[in-house]
């Protein structure tokens, strides 16, 4: 009997928290037998990217500069930023909509180095700062602000520094800490942090055969790399899709699942949600606005030259003094070398970014929250903010998106794609995920038990919250052309 057949007689239960059966396509069944039989080749895959990754890092740093007529084409510099930001970036983050964190599990060469040092390793016991929830919201905020000093989307060799950083890190924290797991992928990684949260958005899960009460854990032994006990697996977040859970033919283990999009949102109370998960989006989403906000707003100029002509009438003249290159973007060869001023510029600038959008998206769900209880919302205040803060997860990754990964857009505006065009195929992602997070937050509502009617009021704030988002990248969207952006960036090198 072959193990297609057997397959099929196996009955599938999965958890009475997310629905009570499943259906088992055919071709989820072949995914599966595909990856149980060749899990032993994925090392190559491993090896591949690995090799890839790092070319694409160290090569370019040896050819030259772009100059006013080199493109993708014909520079390797060029080149490497595109697929980089232009390629990976994006690609990724839409693939966790259809595949989840399957980059993370089959595709990333840092889960893959970090596992390999392991094995080789200290093995030491996983200590109580790694784990904090907060890690890798902070390693998140520290490489996207280290990244904006360092010009990371455009530099080659700032690339080399926060990947080959980030991967070096990877490796530190292989080689002492877990037996045989993943610590990095699970509690700090900031890319793992990112692709976790919105893989709650997937259309596919790795869900139990044989699921048990009691909610997700955390299991340092096991088939797991990422500590999940599979069996009171509840969420998506901490997943890589390795398919090392997956036997096809067992009656135990972890299944492939399609489920519709978002469900795991829609119930979340029962799927392990986490404060940690609503401060990163929250504050991810603010910072990746200050990040791009800086670069092209003209009131970013005035107040750079205002807050200079501070510093100097005080006689802290050091402040226009070039800082060190590991720690922002010196590169005479190309007339840009940020000074003092600029660095700490930067970082205000998209501090206050992220603390306004923070400010925003917490007052409109606590909004949304009091007048949720006020309309028979069951629970507590807290767990009704906490459970509402999850609608505004894809207005938070198309935030990131579009902030992150515009070396895209700019590479189809210089292929002759309209920027008109363009902008209007951002603002259409934009209100397609405030249409989202609507919907999310009406069903999240209407299962805290909140009356009809008062789910369209506590509706309104959270709703506004999302437009306000929205609005704040208005400038970014249709205020300022790819053309616009380089002037500023000329600018900004004459005044340093």
């Amino acid at each position: 009997m072959s193990s297609s057949s057997h397959l099929k007689k196996i009955p599938i239960k999965i958890a009475t928290n997310s629905v009570s059966s499943a259906r088992r396509w055919p071709w989820m069944l072949k995914v599966e037998e595909w990856f149980y039989k060749h899990k032993n080749q994925l090392i190559f895959v491993h090896i591949t990217m690995f090799v890839f990754f790092m070319s694409m890092m160290i090569i370019p740093l040896f050819t030259k500069f772009p100059d006013v007529n080199a493109n993708i084409w014909n520079n390797l510099r060029l080149l490497s930023t595109f697929l980089f930001w232009g390629l990976w970036f994006p690609l990724v983050f839409a693939s966790v909509i259809f595949a989840g964190r399957i980059w993370c599990g089959v595709l990333c060469p840092m889960g893959a180095a970090t596992e390999w040092a392991n094995k080789i390793g200290f093995q030491r016991p996983i200590p109580a700062w790694l784990r904090w929830e907060g890690t890798p919201v902070l390693s998140f905020l520290l490489i996207t602000i280290l990244g904006q000093t360092l010009d990371v989307r455009d530099e080659n060799s700032a690339m080399l520094e926060i990947f080959g950083g980030t991967l070096l890190l990877a490796l530190i924290i292989g080689i002492f800490f877990g037996r045989n797991k993943r610590a990095w992928c699970r509690h700090a990684c900031p890319i793992g942090l990112l692709l976790g949260v919105f893989s709650r958005l997937s259309v596919i899960e790795f869900a139990p055969k044989l699921p048990q009460k009691g909610g997700d854990r955390y299991a340092e032994r096991g088939v797991c790399p990422t500590m999940i006990d599979i069996n009171h697996k509840a969420e998506s977040r901490h997943c890589i899709q390795c398919f090392r859970c997956v036997k096809p033919a067992s009656p135990g283990g972890l299944f492939l699942r399609f489920r519709k999009a978002g469900e795991e949102i829609l119930q979340i109370r029962h799927r392990n949600p986490n404060w940690a998960e609503i401060w990163f989006m929250f504050l991810a989403t603010g910072v990746s606005l200050g990040g791009f906000l800086w670069l092209i707003l003209p009131q970013y100029q005035t107040w750079r030259q205002q807050v200079g002509n501070w510093f100097i009438n005080h006689g802290w003249y050091w402040i226009g003094n070039t800082g060190p290159s590991w720690l922002m973007s010196v590169h005479p060869e190309q007339h840009q070398a940020y000074n003092w001023l600029d660095f700490m510029m930067i970082i205000a600038f998209m501090l206050v970014c992220m603390l306004f959008c923070t400010f925003v998206l917490c007052a409109t769900n606590a909004l949304s929250s009091w007048l949720a209880g006020k309309f028979n919302g069951d629970r507590t205040f807290k767990s009704r903010f906490l459970e509402s803060g999850y609608q505004f997860a894809p207005i938070a990754m198309i935030s990131i998106i579009i902030g992150l990964g515009d070396q895209l857009f700019k590479q189809l505006q210089l292929s002759g794609l309209p920027a008109d065009l363009i902008s209007y195929f951002k603002i259409s992602l934009f209100l397609l995920s405030i249409v989202w997070s609507i919907y999310l937050g009406y069903h999240i509502l209407k299962n805290q038990g909140v009356t009809k009617i008062g789910r369209f009021l506590a509706l309104i704030p959270s709703a506004l919250g999302s437009i306000i988002i929205a609005a704040a990248w208005w400038p970014a969207i249709f205020g300022v052309h790819f053309s616009m952006l380089a002037e500023y960036r000329a600018h900004l090198a004459i005044l340093s």
